[in-house]
């Protein structure tokens, strides 16, 4: 089940985010909390945010949720039983626009991998009329075939825009 840590950082996050858009519905619309990240003593609550827009969105949210930090750490401290209620910071969680980056570099990288591979078959077919043997193309094809699978497995694994997870 997970180590009573990795459990009451869920409870927080469950606990701070149904506050946050029962309370302040109209403020909070855009505004997702993403995940908890407590220390070791269970003192200090690191709290990851994301919202609908830019960096200027962002910088808004931020400014909203410090300003109300404190009546969401009393409610906390209501809603989840612990021996001292966390202090709670807030930081924009910027591995969404990480992932895209990932996934827009893996198109990339598919895209000249297939401009490659057209360009081998166009070129494979000029040196056939030529009368080569072509004992390399093989090999060749294997090997894109390995990096084409391979990068198969790396969207499977890491496309977090469908909501799986490894």
């Amino acid at each position: 089940m997970g180590t009573r840590k990795d459990r009451v950082e869920e409870l927080v996050l469950q606990a701070l985010s149904e506050r946050l858009h029962s309370r302040w519905r109209t403020e909070s619309v855009g505004i997702t909390l993403t995940g908890v990240r407590l220390s070791d003593d269970l003192k200090c609550a690191k709290v990851f945010f994301t919202v609908l827009g830019g960096r200027a969105q962002a910088a808004r949210a931020a400014k909203f949720l410090l300003s109300i930090r404190s009546e969401l750490r009393k409610r906390l401290g209501g809603e989840v039983v612990l021996k001292y209620t966390p202090s709670i910071e807030f930081e924009y969680d910027i591995s969404i626009e990480r992932q895209e980056r990932v996934l827009s570099l893996l198109d990339e990288i598919d895209s000249q991998e297939r401009a490659a591979a057209e360009k081998n078959s166009a070129d494979a077919s000029c040196d056939e009329g030529s009368g080569e043997s072509g004992e390399g193309e093989p090999s060749r094809e294997r090997r894109t075939d390995k990096q084409r699978r391979l990068l198969k497995y790396k969207r499977e694994r890491f496309d977090f825009r469908n909501g799986q997870e490894d």
